[in-house]
């Protein structure tokens, strides 16, 4: 006969030993584990702030029971990973924040559609030689005027506009600029290809589109974009300043995180 603890599909036995393996299931969540999750949440959730003071090892072996070794091995991961700062005989500390500097790869927008599957031009809307203005040489980073060439850009993935590119080109940089027509390859891939730089800043905003760019992406004005805006220079002087402006519909910035494990 079956009794009415049954009628949930688990006899009591059953539900005894279910119950055993639940509390031997967090037991074997493994040590390590637990430890690593309690101090890293401590952390990460501000409850322990940088430059505090974490308990020392013979207190978190009292705490959870464990070995040396295994409070050892949960510190130093947490040191490996930028997390917590150790100081022979001292301790072991929050760690301090620490700029960071996002390294993005200065791409082809060629490239871009190619990964896409879909066929590439471009052409070049607008083409001005002059000197440089004030808010020009602001956007190149330049101390004193210089000449500049100024051009508008559109990039098509198929017959869909792709990206509005606005540049500037320090032309007392990159003398070659005032020649090139620009006929075979964009101004973005002849310059990588011909200009050597050694620092480079990204910007990256959202911003609804501006009357005239949503004219050339071929979107209702006010429309999301993504604008990516960029300043490369050499050791001596700037070398040229790009705004790309894609739309929001068809772009987006993905980031991937992992935790300690």
């Amino acid at each position: 006969m079956i009794d009415q603890e049954e009628g949930r599909g688990v006899s009591k036995p059953k539900q005894a030993a279910a119950r055993a393996g639940v509390r031997s299931g967090r037991a074997l969540m493994s040590l390590h584990q637990r430890i690593l999750a309690d101090i890293q949440g401590n952390i990460l959730s501000g409850r322990w702030e940088p430059g505090r003071r974490i308990p020392v090892e013979r207190e978190l072996m009292q705490q959870y029971s464990c070995s040396r070794m295994t409070v050892n091995k949960v510190l130093t991961q947490l040191a490996q990973a930028g997390i917590i700062e150790r100081h022979r005989k001292v301790g072991s500390f929050v760690g301090r924040p620490q700029s960071q500097s996002a390294v993005l790869s200065i791409s082809d927008i060629k490239v871009e559609v190619a990964a896409l599957g879909l066929p590439y031009r471009f052409e070049i809307l607008e083409r001005h030689k002059r000197r440089s203005r004030r808010d020009d040489r602001v956007l190149l980073g330049a101390d004193a005027t210089v000449p500049v060439l100024e051009l508008i850009c559109r990039h098509f993935a198929k017959n869909q506009p792709f990206c509005d590119e606005y540049r500037l080109i320090n032309l007392q940089a990159v003398e070659g600029a005032a020649a090139e027509t620009f006929d075979e390859i964009s101004p973005g891939a002849w310059l990588l290809q011909q200009v050597p730089w050694n620092f480079a800043e990204h910007r990256i905003r959202a911003s609804g589109a501006v009357a005239d760019v949503a004219t050339r992406l071929k979107v209702k004005a006010g429309s999301p974009c993504l604008i990516v805006e960029r300043k490369t220079r050499s050791e001596s002087s700037p070398i040229t300043f790009v705004r790309l402006t894609y739309p929001g519909s068809l772009h987006e910035l993905v980031a991937t995180f992992t935790t300690l494990t």
